[in-house]
């Protein structure tokens, strides 16, 4: 008991900087997931979903790490703060939204699993968001770039993203959702003997958990009528709205690749197609110089970039 106090003590105390938040984070990590997994295994029984002590033992577990990645994320803005009411804070706040997805039936299969586990990443991770592009569409890094409108310094960070999560990101997601390599095998399989179905039930399952992980999405990036979508892409800004937004809302993506048909050739639409494993193959990107008293003009019909065939 005693012991239990002097943990409690430590949590309560007050954080005055980023740099001080960091230190604390790293000592009190144990104690920080221990309180996230036990708010998780109380709200999962109070509410009578406990049902499987194994299974919910390891969900607890994942969702407990899920809210103090978010803890980490947004304590360093909140300080000076107490960690400890910052992170019950955020608990409360999160598991008073209507219909938690964390016990959510349809997410308990190894698809629900890897698509809730995907964006819940991609929520906190740019390389997991530029990913999503590529495991729900199938789209590589140029047609990414192509799609969004990218800049020079946004493409090279593209390719950066994608590089980054076919070395460490995807494998890292994997665990941290817990899927094991036969039941990844078993997914790719079900992808190949029915594609239709599985592509169905994606698209399915994406709209739920779009809608419920842009609870999270900062409050500047709401959906835009299609005028003003127009006019981000026309007047060439808000490099990181389109990528945050698109990625993380199908209906916006599909009434954006409508908006830019001609630029896009009519060839690239963003329609579901399932990929397990990230994107092997890379590309390069040649830029063009830009011209005398032009700069870039992304949206106007004069590419500043040439994409590589062998990235498309």
């Amino acid at each position: 008991m005693g012991e239990d106090r002097d943990v409690a003590g430590r949590l309560s105390g007050i954080v005055a900087s980023a740099e001080e938040f960091d230190l604390f984070a790293a000592e009190a990590m144990p104690e920080l997931l221990d309180r996230a997994t036990g708010h998780t295994k109380r709200f999962l029984k109070e509410t009578g979903q406990w049902e499987n002590d194994i299974a919910h033992e390891k969900l607890a577990l994942r969702w407990g790490y899920e809210l103090v990645e978010r803890f980490l994320v947004c304590g360093r803005s909140e300080v000076p703060c107490r960690p400890l009411f910052l992170l019950d804070s955020l608990i409360a706040k999160y598991y008073s939204q209507p219909d938690p997805l964390c016990y959510h039936k349809d997410l308990l299969s190894p698809l629900g699993r890897f698509l809730d586990g995907l964006t819940s990443r991609a929520v906190v991770s740019r390389d997991a968001l530029m990913a999503l592009f590529y495991h729900l569409y199938g789209f590589g890094q140029g047609q990414v770039v192509k799609i969004l409108g990218l800049g020079m310094a946004e493409s090279q960070r593209v390719y950066k993203n994608f590089e980054r999560w076919r070395q460490s990101g995807w494998q890292r997601a994997v665990e941290e959702i817990g899927l094991t390599e036969d039941e990844l095998h078993e997914l790719e399989e079900q992808k190949q003997r029915h594609p239709e179905r599985v592509n169905a039930e994606t698209e399915r399952l994406i709209h739920l958990l779009q809608t419920h992980y842009r609870k999270s999405e900062p409050e500047h990036y709401p959906c835009l009528s299609r005028q003003k979508w127009d006019e981000l892409f026309g007047q060439d800004y808000g490099y990181d709205y389109r990528v945050w937004h698109l990625a993380m809302c199908r209906d916006c993506f599909v009434e954006v690749c409508d908006l830019r048909y001609i630029e896009l050739n009519g060839a690239l639409k963003p329609r579901i197609d399932l990929h397990i494993r990230p994107r092997q193959k890379g590309g390069v990107v040649a830029f063009f110089l830009p011209e005398q008293g032009g700069g870039r003009r992304h949206g106007t019909g004069r590419p500043a970039q040439r994409i590589s065939p062998t990235s498309a």
